[in-house]
């Protein structure tokens, strides 16, 4: 028989409210309710970048001509054909801008010439028809700059769906979701001399575009007759012309630093060569070297051949009693061959678990342990799967049977290990794992029933110094 209540319980609304700040909050708060304003156009990342250059010793007179697109591709649709191009067609008039943001280039007007020279005519024939025709002295047009370089290059690439991805949890009617799409864009960007059509310098750089799906819900019924129904979500999909002004940005970036290092174009201080903005280029151009098309950093060697590490557990135990209890313990270990994908490690370690008033036992354990690492070689870190086992000696006391004792107290377990490693630069790193000791004994808690084996359940946050003995880098 059901309550009849017109509010539905407390732990539904909590959850709906949970629900709201997890998913929507973005999108709650920021949405448009009323017709927004023109603003200025936003900058992409690199514009402060390229504003915080030295100063030049003399701005170059450049001429662009197209800087169009080269992909080909179209914009992906799932209702059918679409004739819709996957980026800007106006990536001249992006350049441009960025040439004289950059305060490095004199740009010169060669995407709209044919205009600009009829334009010329007009003004010529108007004078001639005007003024009498040409007179002496009369004020003649100035000539048409002419440019030093000339920058061509494109968008040359559009790849779809280089990385995608999500998750999600659904549980009782409630549940919630996430997906994420990259795309990436590349331009190249190459400067040749006008006096003999030497290409000086080629330079290119890329872009990845996001897109983002967050969604949560709940559908229940509350009560015989009262069904409860909420939803909430946001989509965030990266404007694919930022991408492509941000790629050309750096562009623009890169030429003019590589110009400077060549000895194409000159700072205006020679102090200027240590400039910050120079020698981060040139860190980033040295990582450059290990980077993969998705942006992870790849080394050989990244690692130590040797490490130390530390773990903080809790620790729950999961046997023939209820009410087991999270309580923490602490681990050590010692790794060798750490520099390969596939290493081992001893640990040791003490923790203790809890069944209430029922059950305690506190233990020492010791192991081995075979490890494999996923992305060994990525700088950002890699997730992990260990295996293993060892012994561990335990002391326990029961409130149900006093009189229960055991010879010995050494029971062997066999140990599973999944995590993830973050790098700290060239000798730390920090972990987060899910651990589970198998015990191949069910007398731990002093009580034999069932099928399974007492085990114990860890979540594990750890810290690990890694030990180089010769130089990282072949």
């Amino acid at each position: 028989m059901f309550r009849n209540s017109s509010h539905p319980p407390l732990i539904l609304i909590s959850a709906v409210f949970f629900m709201i700040l997890l998913g929507g909050c973005s999108s709650m708060f920021r949405q448009p309710l009323t017709p927004s304003d023109a603003r200025l156009g936003a900058w992409s990342s690199m514009h402060s970048e390229l504003k915080d250059l030295p100063l030049p010793q003399e701005k170059v007179v450049a001429a662009v001509y197209q800087f169009r697109d080269q992909t080909g591709q179209y914009k992906p649709s799932e209702t059918g054909a679409s004739w819709s191009t996957a980026v800007t067609q106006g990536a001249t008039t992006i350049l441009l801008q960025s040439m004289e943001e950059s305060g490095w280039f004199v740009p010169i007007e060669r995407e709209g010439l044919s205009n600009l020279l009829q334009e010329r005519r007009i003004i010529r024939s108007s004078r001639e028809q005007y003024q009498g025709g040409a007179q002496e002295g009369q004020q003649l047009l100035p000539p048409l700059l002419f440019g030093g370089i000339t920058l061509e290059g494109g968008i040359i690439s559009y790849e779809s769906n280089i990385v995608t991805g999500g998750a999600g949890l659904r549980y009782f009617g409630a549940g919630a979701s996430g997906e994420y799409r990259e795309n990436q864009v590349t331009v190249y960007l190459r400067a040749v001399s006008t006096s003999n059509g030497r290409i000086l310098k080629t330079v290119h750089a890329s872009k990845t575009i996001l897109s983002q799906k967050v969604s949560a819900g709940l559908f229940r019924f509350v009560s015989l007759k009262r069904l409860l129904e909420a939803e909430t979500g946001y989509t965030f999909n990266e404007p694919s012309h930022m991408a492509v002004q941000e790629a050309i940005d750096k562009a623009v970036h890169a030429m003019i630093i590589e110009g400077i290092l060549d000895g194409l174009w000159g700072v205006q201080n020679p102090e200027d060569m240590e400039h910050p903005s120079i020698k981060k280029y040139l860190e980033e151009k040295e990582n450059n070297i290990d980077t993969d098309y998705l942006g992870f950093i790849f080394r050989e060697n990244l690692r130590g051949h040797f490490s130390v590490a530390s773990r903080l557990n809790m620790n729950m135990y999961d046997g023939d009693y209820a009410g087991s209890m999270v309580l923490p313990g602490l681990d050590f270990s010692l790794g060798f061959l750490q520099n390969k994908p596939l290493s081992f490690s001893w640990t040791a370690g003490a923790g203790r678990i809890e069944a209430k008033n029922l059950f305690h036992a506190n233990y020492l354990y010791s192991g081995l342990d075979l490890q494999y690492r996923i992305f060994n070689n990525y700088m950002q870190g890699s997730p992990f799967v260990q295996l293993g086992g060892g012994v561990m000696y335990h002391t326990q006391e029961t409130t149900l049977d006093e009189t229960f004792s055991f010879d010995d107290n050494l029971v062997p377990y066999l140990n599973m290990r999944f995590g993830y490693e973050w790098l700290l630069g060239k000798h730390g790193a920090v972990s987060v794992s899910l651990s589970n000791k198998q015990l191949l004994s069910d007398e731990v808690d002093g009580m034999v029933h069932g099928r399974f084996n007492d085990k114990i359940w860890s979540v594990d946050v750890g810290l690990k110094l890694y030990i180089n003995l010769w130089n990282r880098r072949k």
